[in-house]
């Protein structure tokens, strides 16, 4: 079990970045799939982009593709989320997760299968 703790959450405007930030404590994430969630108010949480800790695999949805990036800091055992070109759309509660694994491939977007979140940090993108 991990624990998880983001930051790095904001207001923008249209076309703005934000690099979000999830710290791990308790476990190294080289042994997990690491994933960013995001829930708006009245709609379900979203898988955004996974990442293997195993073998650095990554998933993206493909409604973030070529705006949303996930990158880790193995000697800080965090990873983080950096979001470019943002929209208005994009404003949400922004979440971390993770869940252990024993091998590398590519990890689930279903929030179901991640077992260990973090508290979240609100994004708003203003027009």
């Amino acid at each position: 079990q991990v624990q998880l703790v983001e930051s790095g959450g904001g207001s923008v405007q249209a076309g703005g970045s934000l690099r979000l930030s999830c710290v791990a404590s308790g476990d190294t994430l080289s042994g997990y799939c690491m994933g960013w969630f995001r829930q708006a108010p009245g709609k379900e949480r979203e898988g955004l982009i996974s990442l293997n800790g195993k073998d650095g695999r990554t998933r993206y949805a493909d409604s973030v593709k070529g705006r949303f990036t996930i990158s880790r800091d193995n000697a800080k055992d965090t990873f983080y989320l950096q979001l470019v070109n943002l929209k208005p759309e994009d404003t949400a509660q922004y979440y971390c997760a993770a869940y252990f694994v024993l091998s590398g491939g590519y990890c689930t977007l279903s929030p179901e299968n991640y077992f260990d979140w973090g508290q979240g940090t609100q994004v708003t993108v203003s027009s």
